[in-house]
């Protein structure tokens, strides 16, 4: 599946374990996944991508190319997927993200979660040390 390579390449770009190809591909066939930004013939600048299950869903990875960070594209992603979800019947989003990423925070924040959880140490970072996540909710209907 040419998307999946894209997808991992993308990924890759924004995170130091970034996902393969094979395991792009599998989320992306898997019926309870959900994504935006990813389709035939689009250039890839970002997307995010949620697992489904029953009117919860938890957003597994939201990426951006470095080239495009900063200029919206993240939060109308999120919209776009927001909206995606609801139509899916989600009420409630739930996400993780490393307590150190301060754009990301800033992201998720503006588009209205809340932190409702911190897991110690989930996050191996580059020089072996640990980052704690933030476990994060928002209410979609």
């Amino acid at each position: 599946m040419e998307d999946a390579a894209a997808v991992a390449a993308l990924h890759a770009e924004g995170f130091h374990a970034g996902w393969s190809a094979s395991e792009c591909e599998a989320m992306l066939l898997d019926r309870a996944v959900v994504g935006q930004g990813i389709g035939p013939g689009q250039a890839l600048d970002g997307f995010v991508l949620s697992r489904v299950a029953l009117d919860e869903a938890e957003i597994l990875t939201i990426a951006v190319a470095r080239r495009r960070q900063g200029g919206g594209l993240g939060r109308r992603l999120l919209q776009a997927h927001f909206g995606a979800l609801v139509n899916r019947g989600v009420r409630t989003l739930f996400l993780e993200v490393d307590e150190g990423n301060a754009p990301a925070r800033a992201l998720y924040a503006r588009a209205g979660f809340e932190q409702v959880g911190r897991r110690a140490g989930y996050y191996r970072k580059p020089d072996g040390s640990a980052a704690a996540a933030l476990v994060l909710r928002r209410t979609l209907a």
